[in-house]
């Protein structure tokens, strides 16, 4: 098989901002008085769009209250950005350059609002061919729509492009739109990448396929 295009989930697949999520919704709930850890982060808020991941686990509260409990993440979020804690994983920008210059289209597919600014701080913004965020869907993983949108800006076909994905929920939605998935197993919890094609741990060793059969220009 080969693939004209790459789609990328960006949190945890080519930043290491999972940590700095996981941070900000902790202090989120606990300040609000409800129990969280990494379990009910992976089950509930990982991957998902953000007010999805306030109603998975303050779902007693109303809309307004949804919507500024959303706001204030995004606030935690943001101030650690701003303190330069977000960094790449150091396999994705070689990756992602080997990509671009074989003619590879990409596009990155996530849940972040933040999704352009963290490309253009990593300097990988002008080598995306779409950014496609959940605020240009209407449905958030594990529902497709935006990785179906993806592979229509960038003009392919699904058959023509492959899903890079962290999160059981990008998985499924990878799997649900017809992507062929290839499941980053970073914590080595493969529990979570059972609907993938292929899972690897890391995207080191992918920029030197690059000249083999599994993409095409």
């Amino acid at each position: 098989m080969s693939f004209k295009g790459v789609i990328f989930d960006l949190d945890g697949v080519l930043v290491d901002s999972v940590p700095l999520h996981y941070t900000a919704w902790k202090r989120l709930f606990e300040e609000n008085g409800y129990a969280f850890d990494k379990r009910i982060y992976r089950q509930k808020v990982d991957g998902r769009p953000r007010l999805d991941g306030v109603r998975g686990v303050m779902g007693d509260l109303d809309e307004e209250a949804v919507i500024e409990a959303g706001n204030r993440k995004q606030a935690y979020y943001q101030e650690m950005i701003n303190q330069g804690q977000l960094q790449p994983f150091s396999t994705s920008i070689p990756f992602i350059k080997a990509l671009s210059a074989r003619g590879i289209l990409l596009a990155a597919a996530s849940s972040s609002e933040n999704t352009r600014i963290i490309l253009d701080s990593i300097g990988v913004l002008d080598d995306f061919t779409a950014v496609v965020t959940a605020a240009d869907v209407k449905h958030g993983k594990p529902n497709p729509d935006i990785f179906l949108a993806a592979a229509q800006r960038m003009g392919l076909s699904v058959p023509e492009c492959v899903v890079f994905e962290d999160a059981e929920s990008g998985v499924k939605a990878a799997k649900r739109g017809g992507f062929f998935c290839v499941g980053v197993d970073r914590h080595q919890q493969p529990e979570y990448f059972r609907e993938a094609d292929l899972v690897v741990i890391d995207l080191g060793g992918f920029e030197n396929r690059t000249q083999e059969p599994l993409f095409i220009a």
